[in-house]
């Protein structure tokens, strides 16, 4: 049997590379085999860092009797959801529309072709009241192809016309009255108790809370910052926290944000250390600055690789031995504590203070009588202890068993968190972070780009095969945009434009932006022909459409080009739809719409370079809270960005800009000035 997952550049994958299982990779190859044979494709989909494609993968994938009635009758493919977000987008299209839910792992049965006729989520290895086993599966699966073989082919083909039939939604550009609406439908939805909006499972509404500082910022709403404020300093206080070592996990899986599931995610993270700074940017909240440096600072540490990038995920299970020495996986062993893990670590003295602080209970609030660490007060004048107490908490946990990593780099992910590092390291004077925010960039750059084409993921240095889709591309120059703002450089600025360039040429058709340029015949299939989907919902990050919204509106503020403006309120009119029915799945939709009825305001900063006084025009504009705020720096007769020609010293002195539509107001030399006209705190 051969071993087809041995040089895949996904740990996932790699983690069933031993399976008894005779997995493929996605491919033509898969499907050429399975028309062979004429058996169904079985497709099994997850990703690194999920709890419950651990325990399948124990159960059945490394099961000799599973695995042997899954090669006897399937042609049996492996697929890394964040590799291959096209096969998961479509794949969970249908498992949703057959069974009314979705998730990981996801199993589903296809056709040769590609068509799907079964499909679930996670099955267990023995029977269960709610669930049949995995083996039951596989042979009432077996048994309707082989006798029923017509009857399947219709189920696939209703499915695939019902996919193949889903469009984006029609809607308009949201403008005032809609936003409006958006911000009174998410406080309706507020969790009054715990904070956050719905109930659970808790997910961080980091693009929501983007949406809110920005309408806030735009027209003053204390009812938006009141909402972005209770949330995030719940989020900061809570379980979902790492209160020791800094970032967050993925949700909460109660109410009160009290457990987290464990796994982190670099999206999440890219994404809420950019909210709190924001937060920090528009309040001086000293609290979400210190959050938004120890979410960045946990991308250093934890997920920062040798090569400058960043690693995808931690995982949510840790391997702990068990009494015969073998590795055990278990949820959260890294992060949680007892009260007499605490005074052992702590001492007499500190350990109880700590005890109560992180509300950390006898009967526990895991499993086990474990607690998670979460606190359960501002610890206000007694956080210098806290700091302290914290520091010789997070030495004796780095003693612990670790969870594993996801190391391989996925683009559009990193482009995110470039943008994170590179406001953090202006905003709050950390050159190591926009030092970090560079070199990431420059991997992603040097590395994901083969003969001018982008690709999705690498890992250690080596680049994949998958090529990069609509939300690589808009992330990536969401990212340099920020490092050219934070920096301004030119060279970010330039590529982040052939990133606007390429989403234009290749990802946008008559109906609007695709989420990928070339659909693979086995999806096109599961579609009944169609081309390539398009979600516009953003779901734990901002959409491909939203996300391109976002970068094509700061290009047009740029450059002055009209195109990207109208390709930007084009996939704003799409997001639109998605923000009338159900805000909290619009958030960066939103956001963006924000900055285009903010205009956005431009900001051009002109003076020598190593000059102070250009520095501290600079540093002045950066602070501006003006929704979606377009800055670059640049010196005397620069041509490029467009923003930059034309503008000129002042009496000898640096300048700043502030235009909209590249029409600017009087230059000022005075931060002063520019703090007021950028909605800057002084």
């Amino acid at each position: 049997m051969a071993n087809r997952l041995t040089s895949s550049t996904s740990p996932y994958l790699l983690q069933h590379a031993d399976n008894p299982v005779d997995w493929f990779e996605w491919g033509p190859e898969a499907f050429e085999q399975a028309r062979h044979r004429d058996v169904p494709v079985l497709v099994s989909t997850g990703y690194a860092a999920c709890h419950w494609c651990h325990v399948m993968a124990h159960e059945s994938f490394e099961d000799p009797q599973t695995a042997a009635e899954m090669n006897a009758g399937f042609v049996c493919v492996k697929v890394d959801r964040e590799e291959r977000p096209d096969v998961d987008a479509v794949h969970m299209a249908a498992t949703t529309a057959m069974t009314g839910q979705g998730g990981w792992p996801m199993t589903t049965f296809c056709t040769p072709d590609g068509a799907v006729f079964f499909a679930g989520t996670y099955f267990p290895d023995r029977p269960h009241p709610q669930l049949p086993s995995f083996r039951q599966v596989l042979a009432a699966v077996g048994e309707a192809w082989r006798e029923r073989r017509e009857e399947v082919l219709a189920s696939s083909g209703r499915i695939a016309a019902a996919l193949g039939a889903m469009a984006p939604p029609a809607g308009e550009v949201p403008g005032e009255a809609e936003l409006a609406a958006a911000v009174a439908a998410l406080a309706a939805e507020e969790d009054t108790v715990h904070g956050g909006f719905g109930g659970a499972p808790k997910f961080p509404p980091s693009m929501v809370c983007e949406f809110l500082l920005r309408h806030a910022a735009r027209t003053g709403s204390q009812r938006a910052a009141g909402l972005v404020e209770r949330t995030l300093t719940a989020m900061a206080r809570s379980g979902t926290a790492d209160q020791v070592g800094g970032g967050f996990a993925r949700y909460a899986i109660d109410a009160g944000w009290v457990v987290p599931h464990f796994e982190k995610m670099l999206y999440d993270n890219a994404l809420l250390a950019r909210t709190y700074l924001h937060s920090f940017r528009a309040t001086g909240n000293a609290e979400h600055r210190r959050v938004a440096e120890q979410t960045c600072e946990f991308l250093l540490r934890d997920l920062r690789t040798p090569h400058g990038a960043f690693a995808a995920s931690l995982d949510a299970d840790t391997p702990v031995p068990d009494a015969d020495g073998n590795p055990r996986a278990v949820e959260g062993a890294t992060y949680v504590w007892t009260p007499g893990d605490l005074v052992e670590v702590l001492g007499l003295d500190d350990g109880p203070w700590a005890v109560d602080l992180l509300g950390v209970t006898e009967a526990g609030t895991f499993e086990h009588g474990t607690s998670t660490a979460r606190l359960t007060r501002d610890p206000g004048p007694e956080r210098e202890r806290w700091e302290r107490v914290r520091e010789r908490l997070a030495a004796a946990r780095a003693d612990r068993p670790q969870p594993a990593r996801d190391d391989k780099v996925v683009l559009a992910w990193n482009g995110l968190a470039v943008a994170a590092l590179a406001e953090a390291g202006a905003l709050l004077a950390r050159p190591d972070l926009l030092l970090a925010a560079r070199e990431a960039a420059t991997f992603l750059l040097d590395v994901h780009r083969v003969d001018g084409a982008w690709r999705r993921v690498s890992r250690d240095g080596a680049v994949g095969a998958p090529a990069a889709v609509l939300e690589d591309l808009a992330d990536l120059a969401e990212g340099l945009l920020a490092l050219h703002a934070a920096t301004g450089e030119e060279r970010w600025y330039e590529v982040a434009a052939e990133l606007g360039t390429e989403v234009l040429d290749r990802f946008t058709t008559t109906e609007g932006l695709v989420d990928v340029a070339d659909v693979d015949p086995a999806l096109s299939a599961a579609r009944a022909g169609a081309g390539s989907p398009s979600d516009p919902s953003d779901g734990a990050t901002p959409s491909g459409t939203s996300a391109a919204a976002g970068a094509l509106l700061s290009l047009a503020a740029l450059t002055g080009d009209a195109a990207l403006r109208a390709a930007a309120e084009r996939a704003l009119s799409v997001c639109g739809a998605v923000a009338a029915a159900a805000p909290r799945f619009a958030g960066w939709g939103l956001a963006v719409a924000e900055a285009l009825a903010d205009g956005p305001r431009e900001v051009a900063v002109v003076g020598a370079a190593g000059d102070a006084g250009t520095a501290e025009l600079h540093r002045t504009a950066l602070a501006g809270t003006a929704p979606g705020l377009v800055v670059t720096r640049g010196t005397p007769g620069a041509t490029e960005p467009a923003l930059l020609a034309h503008r000129g010293l002042v009496e000898g002195r640096a300048a700043a800009y502030v235009c909209r539509g590249q029409v600017c107001r009087a230059p000022t030399t005075d931060p002063a000035e520019l703090a007021r006209q950028v909605g800057a705190r002084t």
